[in-house]
């Protein structure tokens, strides 16, 4: 049987969802003659501070936002990178190493910017030479960390990406331009948007604006439904919010009392019936759900974004044409307003440039991508001797 394995990290909800994306494409393409498993690396095989990085994320980003831009700045240089790889993989020996020699996969895929350079030299030292992959997950700009010349596929969402990965040193011949994976159901026939509204709880003839936190419910979610439910109540709106997480913020919103509905919910694993349900997206701009919204056709709001990585996110948006951008929660609500009266034509107009935009076949072609890798490589049975104790760590 293949056995694949995906690497990934709980920092934030975007790398695991397209993780288990993924996943599902592998499962439905190749059944039960392959085994998937989908790991947080980062959380479960590393040591004090690396595996704390799932519950550290949240907090460092939204109020030290300086150290976030170290952790940033440093892997920038090659040295620097270099020096930070001589540091950490002796020490990763035991635990990622092991748990890698343990899992002994058929091909690797990782969705994380951390677990290219380093997995992958454990993996040679383990006598392991698979096939490896990494899918890019990010889509205007990102971290420099992504990029692992040696890794055999890259995928990429952008052009923005494509270029960044030449200039990391990765052979054209290795990178492809493929979209950002997604959840299946995001590319499926759905049903129409009235019949969602009512199995939703949402009144069926209402404007309706969904406001989206993200897996951890980051921003501020409170001030801008205050803000859309003040703004939309003179259009006879709605308002549906993605808490995820955040059960402190649910419990707030879902205690008030609303000048128009508002409909509160938690973390949803049918985020594609609730973009279908709305006519507009707010969010912060994560990539994976800019491109959900663009797959249903919705036009994006966006809130804020994280300095790096989302920073390209909002051009990629606000030049083209798909939706706009502000920080401000009452400028969020005259905006959002102006969408959703009644006979404006631009809402169309921007929902066409979305759909326009989207890449709704990117997990099947993907997952044809890395398929293909193994489909080169001969049976597990004919591989390399057997796996060596220890082998020095080489970097390259």
């Amino acid at each position: 049987m293949l056995k694949i394995l995906i690497g990934m990290s709980d920092t934030g909800g975007g790398h695991r969802s397209a993780a288990e994306s993924l996943a599902a494409v592998i499962k439905q393409q190749r059944g039960d003659s392959v085994e998937v498993v989908v790991a947080d690396l980062l959380s479960n095989h590393t040591f004090w501070p690396l595996n704390q990085v799932r519950h550290a994320y949240a907090p460092v980003v939204t109020r030290a936002p300086s150290l976030w831009k170290l952790s940033w700045w440093l892997p920038e240089a090659t040295w620097r990178w270099k020096l930070l790889q001589r540091s950490f993989l002796p020490l990763l020996r035991g635990p990622l190493g092991g748990y890698l020699r343990a899992q002994h996969p058929d091909l690797y895929i990782s969705v994380h910017p951390l677990l290219n350079h380093m997995p992958l030299r454990l993996l040679h030292a383990a006598g392991n030479y698979c096939p490896a992959a990494t899918v890019v997950t990010d889509l205007g700009g990102g971290h420099p960390t992504w990029f692992c010349p040696d890794i055999d596929l890259i995928t990429v969402g952008s052009q923005a990406l494509y270029d960044l990965g030449l200039q990391r040193g990765v052979p054209r011949s290795r990178l492809r331009l493929l979209g950002l994976p997604v959840n299946p159901r995001f590319g499926a026939p759905g049903q129409d948007q009235a019949s969602l509204r009512r199995a939703l709880n949402l009144a069926e003839g209402r404007p309706t604006a969904l406001v989206i936190g993200g897996g951890e419910g980051m921003g501020p979610l409170a001030e801008i439904t205050r803000a859309l439910a003040q703004a939309l109540s003179a259009v006879g709106g709605q308002v549906a919010v993605i808490c995820g997480r955040n059960e402190k913020l649910r419990a707030e919103l879902a205690g008030q009392d609303w000048p128009l509905p508002v409909v509160v919910q938690g973390f949803v694993r049918n985020m594609s019936e609730w973009m279908a349900a709305s006519d507009c997206v707010v969010t912060k701009a994560g990539p994976g759900t800019i491109i959900e919204a663009c797959i249903v056709g919705r036009p994006i709001m966006l809130s804020d974004f994280i300095e790096g990585q989302e920073t390209g996110n909002v051009t990629y948006v606000v030049e083209n044409g798909i939706g706009a951008f502000s920080r401000e929660p009452e400028e969020i609500g005259r905006i959002v307003r102006g969408w959703l009266t009644p006979g404006n034509a631009g809402l169309a107009a921007m929902s066409l440039r979305a759909r326009a935009m989207a890449r709704p076949h990117a997990t099947t072609d993907i997952t044809n991508a890395l398929l293909n890798l193994v489909n080169r490589r001969t049976p597990r049975r004919d591989r390399r001797g057997p796996v060596p104790k220890k082998r020095p760590l080489r970097l390259t």
